[in-house]
């Protein structure tokens, strides 16, 4: 059962509708700050999945990338991995997508997704502007602790401010740094 079964299912027993018209409502009518606290737990079981596969498929900073996550405030720099994909993956699952896309937290635009220590980022994309940013996200979650203590925060703070005010996003834009990195 997905996590839309799940939902749609405990709101039918209490209104009498149908999944599809329950989830068209939930998402449609209804504030993303109210939705996001339903699909937390999908949405850090996403993140983690996705953080594993970039352990296990992408490389480790180069030293010049090392560097970068130092001045940006990574502390474990031996655990970043960056994945380079044809395009940043969205989530399968139809409710996530659907809040995703609410959100515009994940787009056709995107260039980098930082998830813990991984990091994805679109082939054609890798500069050291990004590669700062995404760091700084990683940075972030050190912070908090993990996945499952940062991203509420982060999608909730995204939710409520827009993804250019919020507070992460601002921070992660002042930590920038210019100039190319390759990967190793």
């Amino acid at each position: 059962m997905c996590l839309c079964d799940a939902l749609a299912i405990q709101v039918f027993c209490f209104d009498g509708i149908g999944a599809d018209e329950y989830w068209s409502s939930f998402v449609i009518n209804e504030p993303l700050t109210k939705v996001l606290p339903a699909i937390m737990p999908a949405a850090v079981a996403w993140a983690e999945q996705m953080a594993l596969e970039i352990a296990r498929f992408g490389s480790p900073l180069n030293e010049a990338g090392a560097s970068v996550a130092l001045k940006v405030g990574v502390v474990r720099i031996e655990r970043v991995r960056i994945l380079e994909v044809d395009a940043i993956p969205l989530p399968d699952d139809p409710v996530l997508l659907q809040a995703v896309r609410l959100g515009d937290f994940v787009g056709e635009d995107s260039v980098g997704l930082a998830l813990g220590y991984g990091i994805f980022i679109r082939k054609g994309s890798v500069d050291g502007r990004l590669i700062a940013h995404e760091l700084r996200h990683v940075h972030q979650y050190e912070q908090a602790g993990s996945i499952a203590d940062f991203l509420p925060q982060y999608l909730m703070d995204v939710a409520k401010c827009g993804y250019r005010n919020s507070r992460f996003e601002i921070d992660a834009r002042e930590h920038e740094v210019a100039g190319l990195i390759g990967l190793s």
